[in-house]
């Protein structure tokens, strides 16, 4: 190879080296913003909440009860007023076997009694007007012609006792004169009559009238079991623990209106002792709504983790196709490198050879 053709390949060789250099230099650069976005998902993994399941016991309450005759009292507060006094709230509950309750309705009828006057019908039966008989068909209705008139007073002094708790438990109001209508059906197990009542505005208003007939929508009211409950708020008293701290009994202090304890003619004071009941009860509903939640925002946490996942391996395959090409790179500026080791040879030989013929 002549002088001029070895400095024409060296000055290319020279030229290929810095271009591979340079995409070298490219591809690294590459690289290290692939590194950069992989170490960002790193960290929003490493950032991330991970959920955590409800406990049952964060749903979990403890309370305690104590029995007073038919009277079931639960404990609300216990408030520490020293001295071993504490300040005891509680709500008392009980069965009220004669109380007004819900019933179902029936579809009511409009019509003509005997005298012309309107009435209201369920069958065959005629309402009437709740502690009232005037004018009314005491011989057509099957309770009322099984009583004497003595019993027929009484009964109407009854039914004005109706109206006050009817008025009282429906409208909030025992004075209220609101009316009612009555009717009375006889049960089939013990054979008495229990009565059924419907609020006469109700009953009167022509709006629920269709055809003659009324909807089933007219509520009905009748005699039976309710569960009643009254609040004890700030009453003087002591407790007693177990050795794990659990409350076994309660002592509950008799006061005067100044918040004194009462004294017995020995000068001791009047209380009565109680044993504790200890319930624990879990809220269902709730738990199973946090336990929804968790499952909701488990599977968020896990979708997240497998999108970055994907995001992270899509990086590594984008830098392993970059490394594969540095590596060619490399190679080539290696063989680069080689060849122009070798054309710089020749150019010393060439250079040499010329000295030579000139000095000769």
């Amino acid at each position: 190879m002549g002088m001029s053709a070895s400095q024409a390949r060296f000055l290319s060789l020279t030229a290929r080296k810095n271009n591979v250099e340079y995409e070298g230099q490219q591809i690294n650069q590459q690289r290290t913003t692939l590194a950069n976005q992989s170490s960002s998902y790193y960290s929003e993994l490493c950032n991330m909440v991970v959920p955590t399941p409800p406990s049952v016991d964060d749903y979990t309450k403890v309370s305690y009860t104590f029995d007073d005759g038919a009277l079931t009292n639960t404990i609300t507060s216990m408030i520490a007023k020293g001295n071993g006094m504490y300040s005891i709230s509680y709500i008392q509950q009980w069965q009220d076997d004669y109380s007004i309750v819900s019933a179902s309705s029936s579809i009511i009828s409009q019509g003509v009694d005997i005298t012309g006057n309107d009435c209201y019908k369920i069958g065959s039966t005629t309402l009437r007007k709740l502690g009232d008989v005037s004018g009314y068909n005491i011989l057509g209705d099957s309770y009322l012609s099984s009583l004497t008139e003595e019993q027929r007073e009484e009964l109407l002094e009854q039914e004005k006792y109706y109206q006050t708790m009817l008025n009282d438990t429906v409208l909030g109001n025992a004075s209220s004169t609101n009316e009612w209508y009555v009717r009375y059906v006889k049960d089939g197990t013990n054979g008495s009559y229990v009565p059924y009542f419907y609020q006469a505005a109700e009953v009167e208003n022509q709006s629920n009238y269709n055809d003659g007939y009324a909807t089933s929508n007219i509520n009905c009211y009748s005699l039976g079991s309710s569960t009643k409950t009254k609040e004890v708020l700030n009453a003087l008293g002591s407790v007693e623990k177990d050795s794990t701290g659990r409350y076994i009994s309660i002592t509950l202090f008799q006061t005067d209106e100044n918040g004194d304890i009462k004294k017995d003619e020995d000068g001791n004071n009047i209380s009565t002792t109680y044993s504790l009941v200890t319930n624990t009860a879990t809220d269902e509903e709730a738990y199973n709504d946090a336990l929804n939640q968790y499952n909701y925002e488990q599977y968020q946490y896990d979708q997240k983790v497998q999108e970055i996942n994907s995001k992270i391996e899509i990086v590594q395959q984008q830098d392993k196709s970059l490394e594969l090409e540095l590596k060619q790179l490399d190679t080539e500026e290696s063989a680069i490198s080689t060849e122009m080791e070798a054309v710089k040879k020749v150019i010393s030989k060439n250079i040499d050879s010329s000295f030579k013929t000139f000095n000769a």
